[in-house]
């Protein structure tokens, strides 16, 4: 195969961050791996029978593409319940990642600027890349905070989107609902489209989830079940925002995706009536754990949700640490994964206990090197 045949946008994506530790851990034999980024849990019983049933009523075929219409009306009634907003329209999307794809596929013209939080979930960068757009990141170290005077200076002509993630993934920084505000209320008085990722809503810890489209009607919202079920690998999600550009990547969606997963519609339709609250606790109870283990020996981003700690490295860079990490049998993620910086490391608390307590058997020994 000649070189020539590899279309140019694709030498702008780098799959080889988080793929090295792996390749680093192909021989361990009893990995402590802290690395994963989905829940542990398995998806509750009632989902799994209700994709059973859905299978066996022969739901196998495409659907609509925007969804099918139970739980698009489940899903736009609580969407209107949440925000009354009547230019608010959902639609049901192949995942999260899928829901982004279209968002940024429908708003990005080549060359235009996509403003998001360094530390930031590694798809924003490079789905953008693809768009033909550029992201621009503006830095939340030291205390991961949204700062809206750090967003208003990176604004140019050219900036067309600002991407919000609370809970974020890496940090597990849940930003306040003043944050919130200024940066909702930035976009719309700039005329710049806001998108808001809130595949980790269900997990706030410390204070209420508060979306940003509470302050700014004109947000566009990922949303899914991905996470807040565990259901990765069932690739469900939907997105609610003004009706015209719903309708632009229903579009997209049709000739890329064609829709989601069709039984899993149905599964998904289950979904929103079980409660979750026992994970989320049980979450929240691990968050704790680890904190109180590690708060006294390792600088930690403020943690208020999703299940990641976003940790200072003691000592060297965060690949340097990690690699270290990994010859202890440790996999974990080092920061520069998700940031131009390489001083951190992420870990997914989304475990057994029994294997953060090994996990943090290992961290305590590496910070007293």
């Amino acid at each position: 195969m000649s070189d020539r045949w590899i279309a140019d946008r694709m030498h702008l994506i780098d799959a080889s961050g988080i793929r090295k530790v792996f390749d680093l851990a192909a021989n361990m034999k009893d990995p402590i791996n802290l690395s994963i980024g989905q829940p542990h849990f398995d998806t509750p019983q009632p989902i799994k029978d209700a994709l059973f049933a859905a299978v066996n009523a022969g739901k196998n075929a495409y659907s609509q593409t925007q969804g099918i219409a139970p739980l698009l009306a489940k899903l736009q009634s609580n969407v209107d319940a949440e925000f009354g907003h009547a230019d608010r329209k959902v639609f049901v999307t192949s995942g999260t990642s899928g829901g982004l794809m279209l968002a940024l596929l429908a708003l990005v013209n080549p060359g235009d600027e996509v403003i998001t939080f360094d530390p930031y979930f590694v798809m924003y960068k490079h789905l953008t890349s693809v768009a033909g757009g550029k992201v621009v990141p503006v830095s939340s170290y030291p205390d991961f905070r949204l700062d809206v005077n750090k967003v208003k200076a990176a604004i140019t002509p050219r900036t067309k989107v600002i991407l919000c993630n609370s809970p974020c993934n890496p940090t597990g920084y849940v930003a306040s609902e003043q944050e919130l505000k200024d940066l909702a209320e930035l976009a719309a008085e700039r005329d710049i489209a806001f998108i808001s990722d809130e595949i980790y809503r269900s997990f706030c810890y410390d204070s209420p989830f508060i979306s940003p489209a509470k302050f700014n009607p004109q947000t566009i919202v990922i949303d899914g079940f991905s996470k807040s079920h565990s259901m990765t690998g069932w690739r469900l999600g939907w997105m609610h925002g003004p009706e015209s550009l719903m309708q632009q990547m229903t579009k997209l969606q049709q000739f890329s995706f064609v829709c989601a997963p069709h039984p899993v519609q149905w599964a998904g339709l289950s979904a929103l009536d079980v409660d979750v609250t026992e994970s989320i606790d049980d979450y929240r109870r691990k968050r704790d754990f680890m904190l109180s283990e590690l708060g006294g020996l390792y600088e930690i981003a403020p943690a208020g949700g999703a299940f990641y700690l976003f940790v200072k490295a003691p000592w060297g860079t965060g690949t340097e640490f990690v690699t270290e990490a990994i010859k202890n049998d440790l996999l974990i993620i080092p920061g520069n994964v998700f940031s131009s910086q390489d001083t951190h490391f992420r870990i997914s608390y989304a475990n057994e206990d029994r294997t953060l307590q090994r996990g943090v058997e290992v961290l305590k020994r590496m910070a007293q090197r």
